[in-house]
């Protein structure tokens, strides 16, 4: 197998790395490449930070290992390879009354990457995260491949979901899918008016699609104010799709300068009418908005950027509530703030999810910025949070110990598939998180 000597990101491009990669293009070549030792596997870096970075090793591509394998009608259970993206698999299978049982808010995210952080989505109050529907799944360890299942092999698949690739290099998995009502989205879009009845709306919400859009530059009592989107499966003509553009060239310091984003938020609020509304959109407008966007991560600079996402228990919503004034009152969130309500679904021992609310904002990579990132770590900790390693690129790693409880169990399951640490990335280096706590 060749390997190529190259600079590489995360989404974030805040973090670099450089190192030999490989892109096998069948599991044939994969396993030559694993006889020398394990080695990490990326997707499609869609983490922000530094999940998929290895920094001066080598890690293995798994994006050319993308093929859907087989599916079952009867079931809605699909046998994929772990480099295929899920909005290939939603894009094939809506229209066949089928979709992916939970999507991140990108298509791109590969299956193995999906498993690997074990993602939630826009549903995750009603269907949990996303290897909650992983009937099986190939990895390939330092003794050869195992077939890892939540009934056969319960520890193994629980440090794997949400591992971080640290068990091995996932292969393909099963996936039972979720049965839809046709290929587009009956989309009702709301105003909400502060944080107070965002917190209402969204616990109230019985659709099974629920997130909010919310102004993070806003202040005193519009504080928390934005749009609740609530959406249905639905069939019928899409007779306009939105256009796919690319962001050519790296963004000047000032696009996204505190009047030029709070301008934005305004306009962006009002573009939805006080008393509602109710759109269809295609699948992919919905589900992935920013995927229409090539390239939108240069709209950062060239310095990139950093997302802060904590989930915290539901009685903490005013701890959380502190963490918005604080991040509004900086003037340094962008136009990306997302809130959500999240069930209880977890599928591993550092799986992110808890019953309770999300809130995600993206920061340009400032210095204000990484200590504001810093400041709101230590708040999700005191609120009984965690944060989220998919978007991590500045946490310490001080309070991972009280954030994930199950650290050890994930400890003691990874030292023994991988002994020599040969699977560590960026991210479990910079956290410290295969060492003990």
């Amino acid at each position: 197998m060749r390997w190529k000597t190259t600079d590489y990101t995360g989404w974030g491009r805040a973090l670099t790395a450089s190192g030999d990669i490989a892109r096998p293009e069948r599991r044939t070549a994969l396993e030559a490449i694993l006889k020398d030792g394990l080695v990490p596997a990326i997707g499609m870096r869609r983490s922000y930070g530094d999940a998929a970075l290895n920094d001066g090793g080598r890690v293995i591509d798994m994006t050319r290992l993308d093929r859907m394998l087989s599916f079952d009608t009867t079931t809605g259970i699909l046998d994929v390879e772990a480099g295929a993206r899920i909005g290939e698999i939603a894009a094939a299978f809506a229209p066949r009354g089928w979709l992916p049982a939970v999507m991140p808010g990108t298509g791109f995210a590969t299956v193995g990457g999906c498993i690997a952080q074990d993602v939630h989505g826009k549903n995750h109050h009603k269907a949990g995260s996303f290897c909650e529907h992983v009937v099986s799944l190939t990895l390939l360890t330092g003794t050869g491949p195992v077939e890892v299942s939540p009934e056969k092999t319960p520890d193994l698949f629980r440090a794997t979901a949400g591992g971080l690739g640290q068990t091995g290099v996932i292969v393909s998995a099963r996936l039972k899918l979720l049965a839809a009502k046709g290929d587009v989205m009956v989309v009702t879009e709301r105003r909400i008016a502060d944080w107070d009845e965002f917190l209402v709306r969204l616990d109230a919400s019985d659709a099974t699609y629920t997130v909010g859009w919310i102004d993070a530059t806003a202040t005193g009592a519009n504080l928390g104010r934005g749009i609740l989107e609530e959406g249905e499966t639905g069939s019928g003509l899409i007779t306009q799709r939105g256009k796919y553009r690319k962001v050519p060239f790296n963004a000047p310091h000032f696009a996204l300068s505190a009047p030029i984003v709070k301008a934005f938020n305004s306009a962006y609020y009002r573009r939805v009418p006080e008393t509602g509304r109710t759109v269809v959109r295609p699948i992919s407008d919905f589900f992935f908005p920013l995927d229409k966007i090539h390239d939108w991560n240069k709209l950062y600079g060239k310095a990139g950027f950093h997302q802060f996402q904590c989930v915290v228990p539901l009685g903490a919503a005013p701890a959380l509530r502190e963490m918005l004034e604080e991040i509004a009152g900086s003037g340094l969130a962008s136009p990306l703030a997302v809130l959500k309500r999240m069930g209880p679904g977890r599928a591993g021992y550092l799986s992110f999810p808890m019953e309770g609310y999300t809130l995600a904002v993206d920061f340009p990579n400032r210095a204000a910025a990484r200590d504001l990132a810093k400041r709101l770590e230590g708040r999700t900790a005191a609120a009984g949070g965690r944060i989220y390693f998919a978007k991590d690129s500045l946490a310490e790693g001080t309070d991972l110990g009280a954030m994930y409880p199950d650290l050890p169990d994930w400890q003691a399951e990874v030292a023994k598939l991988d002994p020599e640490a040969r699977l560590a990335t960026d991210l479990t280096r910079r956290l410290s998180l295969r060492s003990a706590q």
